[in-house]
């Protein structure tokens, strides 16, 4: 299995973060947002009133033949992981 989070921070940025949160997996840059909007992530958010286009946080889970099994949309962080973990334990 193979964990990866993308987000349009620079490398620098990531690897920053990477390291104060301690994550043990690899991040990808994409400032362009190419791999970001090709999963849907990147649209149109509210705050406070005003519009504007920014990343949904998101999980997409691909099975081993390249195919997207479950997404899972507008996630919180809080207790996310387990319930990603608990889908994976079921396959």
């Amino acid at each position: 299995m193979v964990l990866l989070g993308a987000s349009g921070d620079s490398v620098k940025a990531q690897a920053g973060f990477k390291a104060k949160q301690k994550l043990n997996f690899d991040l990808l840059s994409d400032p362009e947002f190419e791999l970001i909007e090709a999963f849907g992530a990147r649209r149109m958010k509210k705050f406070l009133g005003k519009s504007f286009l920014g990343i949904v946080r998101s999980t997409v889970l691909i099975g081993p033949g390249g195919a997207i099994e479950k997404i899972w949309d507008s996630v919180s962080a809080k207790g996310h992981a387990a319930e990603v973990l608990a889908e994976i334990k079921k396959r």
